[in-house]
């Protein structure tokens, strides 16, 4: 039974700083991806950074330069650090993990486990 669970959010002024947390227990595999996603009020669900299951980063372009996504391998955590958060990273952040070689990293259909999610809010 794999189980993600996230951490880290809450409210922060523009222009501030935020670290996000994904645990993951329950993961037999040795190696596999792990993505952020957020969802914003009235928006899909949008992927903003992932690590591949050898290690390769992605980052969506509105994310690009200011976040930072990071994985400890012992721990079986995934981080998100945010920085020059803008009122627009406003939502709530998923985790996502293992997936199919389908589709690409941004794609929903690609993760077979999510986590229940941690709210940001910048204002």
């Amino acid at each position: 039974h794999v189980q993600l669970v996230e951490s880290g959010g809450g409210s922060v002024q523009p222009g501030g700083s935020l670290r996000l947390s994904c645990t993951a227990s329950g993961i037999t595999y040795s190696k596999y991806c792990m993505t952020w996603f957020r969802r914003a009020p009235g928006k899909e669900r949008e992927g903003v950074a992932s690590i591949g299951s050898y290690g390769n980063l992605y980052y969506s372009d509105s994310v690009k330069g200011r976040f930072t996504v990071s994985k400890d391998n012992a721990t079986n955590t995934l981080y998100l650090q945010m920085d020059s958060l803008k009122p627009e990273d406003t939502a709530m952040y998923y985790c996502a993990a293992v997936c199919t070689y389908l589709y690409t990293w941004d794609d929903r259909r690609k993760y077979a486990n999510w986590g229940l999610g941690t709210q940001v809010t910048v204002s």
